[in-house]
């Protein structure tokens, strides 16, 4: 008979928790300029045939990600290549780190624009510990709401996790099936040069997305990490292609399981009966459920 694992000790101390949550409320306010090149280049990694972009276009939903990206020296970048922590993040200790999930809200009357200056005022709404059977955890919320002349254009929730370092007595998560028939489809190869482009055009200096022995010697995964927004931007460039004249109003994502590049993966929609919601959902090689998703269009 199987032993169910113990919950892991904490590394990190009572004092250590209070210091990282005295980053609650923390702000910053940045300033960026939506540019045409950005979006062309991230039209291009995609595999969209789109029209050249010209300034005054709407900016696609998710395209923002590509604004207000993390400008660090060179000699200031940590181990695994992201910004040495600490500044508007609190310094977390533990080792890896993911995009879990968000949730986006668009002001339907006033997108964002291709050549307008934006500004982001983000917030650190909560850092919360926990320890379970799965290992250490520390989870970050933070809250951004997007500007332009003309007002609040988008407000973002944006769910960051800490993880301790992958060890060889860690439990395997159970993997979750999923619905493999959708009325929507696409199969997706995300090779090496589609997440080079992708880390490139966000400034990602990552290491699980471009550098294999370092995912894989130091991570402890089997392959080169896709992106978790470049899969929430596949989605939703699924909606666009086949639903191109809808307005997405609202956007919900979830990640369930690491996507490698080792085979090609699916993303799937399924327009319910209002009319107004999409199922947006992705599975790997295997038909293991990776990410799931929920939009809102008018």
């Amino acid at each position: 008979m199987s032993r169910t694992p113990e919950p892991s000790a904490a590394s990190l101390s009572a004092e250590q928790v209070a210091h990282l949550q005295s980053w609650i409320h923390k702000t910053e306010t940045m300033q960026d300029l939506v540019a045409r090149t950005a979006a062309a280049g991230l039209s291009a990694t995609l595999d969209r045939d789109d029209a050249p972009a010209q300034d005054g276009d709407s900016l696609p939903p998710l395209w923002h990600w590509m604004n207000f990206l993390p400008m660090a020296r060179q000699s200031l970048l940590g181990p695994d290549g992201h910004p040495a922590r600490g500044g508007f993040l609190p310094p977390v200790p533990l080792p890896r780190r993911m995009w879990a999930g968000g949730r986006l809200q668009w002001q339907a009357d006033n997108p964002l624009r291709i050549g307008e200056r934006v500004e982001r005022v983000s917030r650190i709404a909560s850092v919360d510990h926990k320890v379970g059977r799965s290992g250490e955890l520390l989870f970050v919320l933070v809250q951004h709401s997007y500007r332009n002349a003309r007002g609040l254009a988008l407000t973002e929730e944006h769910d960051i996790v800490y993880r301790a370092a992958a060890q060889p007595s860690d439990p395997v998560p159970q993997p979750t099936a999923a619905q493999t028939q959708a009325a929507w489809k696409r199969e997706i190869t995300a090779d090496p040069v589609m997440l080079f482009r992708y880390s490139a055009l966000t400034f990602n200096g990552h290491r699980i997305h471009y550098d294999r022995s370092y995912v894989t010697q130091e991570e402890g995964y089997p392959g080169l990490i896709v992106h978790g927004p470049l899969i929430a931007t596949l989605l939703v460039d699924l909606l666009r292609r086949n639903a191109p004249d809808a307005v997405l109003t609202d956007f919900s994502f979830k990640a369930i399981r690491p996507t490698f590049d080792l085979h090609p993966f699916t993303v799937l929609g399924e327009p319910q009966d209002d009319g107004k919601t999409i199922k947006l959902w992705a599975h790997d090689h295997e038909g293991w459920l990776t990410m799931q998703a929920t939009a809102k269009i008018r």
